[in-house]
């Protein structure tokens, strides 16, 4: 079983909180008891998880945007929070085409952001960088990538969270990394690499899951683009969960603070094709898909593995539910949002069953 209860009443500032994945981690951290800020900009899609999540009251919600500098230093210095979750992010590859400028400024200059924020705020002991396994220089090759290869994402979104990743290597060396002739103190500082994350209330546009839910609502055959991809699919919660475990542990241990890949078993690395397949027998109701690959979309990687043993080594890290069960509990939330019902109740079962089941750390 993971226990977050040490995360009560510590004062934690959270980046990105309006979007999926920030959702979540919000209502993770306020079950836990902790302080939250949250700081990002409205919700990204419409409908969304964060308008139904039940956190009005319960958090600060600061609408703001990672690229005023200004404004989250005003944040930071009126909350000083101790522990700092950067997830704010352009996170959509083929939106990155589209808008590579603003995917930058979001993605890079967003991360020095923040850092020179940290900087410049003597609270914060603890900080978790969360970037993407797409960051390394992806040769297709069958093995997965481990922590200390090359850094080389192909397309700008991809590209811009290697950068962010340079950028926080970068600023820990030069300014917290311990040196008291020159009066550095200490912040833990770490980025994790997570794999693509499923899970219920995700509404972003080019992603299978929330494809496949549009067209259950819709009535509609599926239509997948890239059924041969490989991909290291993992349950919204699993990152999450190892996200708090990291800024808690190198808190306490700044030797355990530095570069982590989050990602599922191998067997859980399955094609689009499989995913669309698995929801369809998790859903039933004669949901189908068939293939509509494009001959001219921008490139994306075909194959994407990660070497996820330093987790496990160091954190006895371990997968608590599979592809099935990530994409059964995905469709059980999905048909509760469709029916209209209790959202922060199904957020709280589910987050609950996951800790009950979770036994690293």
């Amino acid at each position: 079983m993971r226990d977050f209860s040490w995360y009560k009443g510590k004062k934690v500032l959270v980046t990105g909180h309006t979007g999926f994945k920030g959702t979540w981690l919000t209502r993770m951290l306020v079950n836990s008891g902790a302080v939250v800020t949250g700081y990002s900009l409205t919700p990204p899609t419409d409908p969304a998880l964060f308008d139904m999540a039940g956190l009005e009251g319960k958090i600060d919600s600061v609408i703001g945007d990672v690229r005023d500098m200004e404004h989250m230093l005003e944040v930071f210095t009126s909350f000083q929070p101790e522990i700092v979750l950067h997830l704010a992010a352009q996170p959509i590859v083929r939106d990155s085409y589209k808008e590579p400028r603003y995917t930058y400024e979001t993605n890079v200059m967003g991360t020095v952001n923040l850092l020179e924020c940290v900087r410049l705020t003597p609270s914060v002991k603890s900080v978790v960088n969360v970037t993407t396994d797409k960051v390394y220089l992806n040769e297709e090759r069958q093995e997965g990538y481990k922590e200390d290869e090359k850094l080389d994402g192909f397309d700008p979104y991809s590209n811009s969270k290697s950068c962010s990743e340079l950028v926080t290597h970068s600023y820990k060396r030069s300014f917290f990394t311990p040196d008291m002739e020159k009066g550095v103190r200490t912040v833990a500082v770490s980025t994790a690499r997570a794999g693509n994350v499923i899970g219920g209330g995700d509404f972003a546009n080019d992603r299978i899951v929330p494809d496949c839910v549009r067209a259950v609502k819709a009535g509609k055959t599926l239509e997948v683009r890239n059924p041969y991809s490989v991909r290291p699919y993992q349950h919204v919660l699993e990152p999450l969960a190892i996200y708090l475990t990291i800024a808690k542990a190198q808190e306490e241990d700044p030797s355990l603070q530095g570069y982590y890949n989050v990602g599922p078993d191998d067997e859980d690395c399955v094609t689009t094709g499989t995913l669309a397949d698995l929801f369809a027998a998790s859903w039933g109701e004669g949901f189908a898909w068939e293939n509509k690959s494009e001959a001219n979309a921008p490139h994306e990687a075909g194959f994407l593995r990660l070497n996820c043993d330093k987790i496990k080594k160091v954190f006895g890290w371990k997968a608590t539910w599979n592809i099935s069960e990530a994409i059964n509990k995905t469709v059980e939330f999905s048909k509760v949002y469709l029916a209209g019902g209790d959202i922060p109740s199904e957020m709280d079962r589910q987050i609950n069953e996951f800790l009950k089941e979770a036994n690293y750390g």
